[in-house]
């Protein structure tokens, strides 16, 4: 049988710009499927990574997918507090292996300030890169993506209002930086890390200990005010003193086994000033609040393979129409059957599957690029992968293809040489 490629490369180059917006169409209709199919599984791995770190969180009565979204994904909002002697109770606790308030202040050129204990740094953040966690109220870890190097300084901007209008007070600090994180793929990556101490103190609350009564306006080196102590000589994170203990939005606390986690949960759910729960589970409720993600899948997931069909019904009819004439004079010619079936389903197959491969990096790069702009937008790292489930939608629409390639083969002996021959 002789060789039908040159035929399909002359057919190619005469109809270029049809195949070409055949290819296109059906590039579109699989890139659609597989970027939002890549683009929900990046989305939930994402999300659910940076919760991984977070075992345990309790605050108080309320919105627990607002205590989620503000205290793992630094969305903040305002959250009621809850009484302090909470926090002690769990720092006490035998069943508790750490427990760090997450406080909410100010901000340092659009990056939040949060306030933690030192052992929330090294127990719950990864690892440092570069420098050693806060031993001083002055000073702060930075996440990985946060334009400040080690040993730089800076005040942060307050930018709060009273109820009345007016500039919230605050008192004075100039932080230095003294230690990065390691990419972690989270909000906490644009995120700095102060001692609690220093947030609730900034804002005239109590700090926990006693050492920070006199304190009036914190220095570089000293506290400023007659026989201040050096800021090195405060004390941060516990053990606390329950007098002074304020208010706390939200409170991370790590078990030390998986069934103490349970009892604790259980503990401070039955609690009527406290809601306790593994952030895992929020998750599931915050999916369904953002419209039920599977359910909007499997509609466009619909969609797509309606778009993905007429783009191949397109390519059949387009095939047939654009090789009427030259079909006929291979018949006039006297080339067989088999012959005539091959060149025009390698045609059509060739059109299918060069859309199809072009969709599958079409909706990859759709989907890497929605995740970058959503990582600066909120920074949280999306992980875009192709898995088994995009590369069987491709195979899926080419084996259509392959099956829809064969009707406008068989339709050509259907028409007649001589009409056709006269168009």
């Amino acid at each position: 049988m002789p060789n039908p490629l040159p035929v399909i490369a002359a057919d190619f180059k005469q109809a270029k710009a049809g195949i070409l917006a055949v290819v296109a169409l059906i590039a579109l209709a699989v890139g659609l499927g597989v970027g939002v199919s890549a683009q929900e599984r990046a989305f939930r791995e994402g999300s659910t990574r940076a919760a991984d770190a977070f075992d345990l969180l309790i605050g108080a009565r309320g919105s627990e997918t607002q205590l989620v979204l503000s205290s793992i994904y630094l969305q903040t909002s305002p959250l009621d507090l809850i009484d302090g002697n909470i926090l002690q109770d769990l720092i006490e606790n035998p069943r508790v292996k750490f427990a760090s308030p997450i406080g909410f202040g100010d901000n340092y050129r659009g990056y939040p300030i949060v306030g933690v204990t030192p052992q929330f740094v090294t127990d719950n953040t990864g690892t440092l890169v570069e420098g050693r966690v806060f031993r001083a109220i002055n000073q702060v870890v930075v996440g990985h993506d946060v334009q400040l190097r080690v040993g730089d300084t800076f005040e942060p901007s307050h930018g709060r209002m009273t109820q009345a209008g007016a500039q919230e007070e605050h008192g004075h600090l100039a932080y230095k930086v003294v230690g990065r994180l390691s990419r972690l793929g989270n909000p906490w990556d644009r995120a700095i890390l102060a001692p609690i101490e220093a947030v609730w103190w900034v804002h005239g609350l109590p700090t926990g200990h006693p050492e920070y009564a006199d304190i009036f306006d914190l220095g570089e080196g000293h506290a400023e005010g007659a026989g201040g102590p050096k800021l090195e000589a405060l004390p941060l994170g516990p053990p606390f003193t329950r007098s002074l203990l304020p208010g706390v939005p939200s409170i991370v606390v790590e078990p030390r086994t998986f069934a103490a986690a349970y009892q604790l949960r259980q503990q401070y759910r039955s609690d009527d000033r406290t809601m306790a729960l593994f952030p895992a589970e929020v998750l599931l409720q915050i999916y369904s609040l953002v419209g039920d993600v599977r359910d909007l899948l499997a509609v466009i997931s619909v969609i797509t393979q309606v778009l993905v069909v007429g783009a191949i019904l397109l390519a059949v009819l387009a095939a047939l129409a654009l090789r009427r004439k030259t079909i006929a004079v291979l018949r006039a010619m006297g080339a067989s059957q088999g012959y005539i079936f091959l060149t025009v389903w390698l045609n059509v197959t060739l059109m299918i599957a060069a859309g199809a491969a072009l969709g599958l990096l079409v909706g990859w790069g759709t989907a890497k690029l929605l995740s970058a702009v959503f990582a600066q937008s909120t920074g949280l790292l999306l992980p875009v992968r192709l898995s088994l489930q995009e590369y069987a939608l491709v195979a899926t629409i080419i084996a259509i293809g392959l099956v829809l390639a064969a009707i406008p083969s068989l339709l050509t002996y259907r028409q007649s040489v001589s009409a056709a021959l006269r168009q």
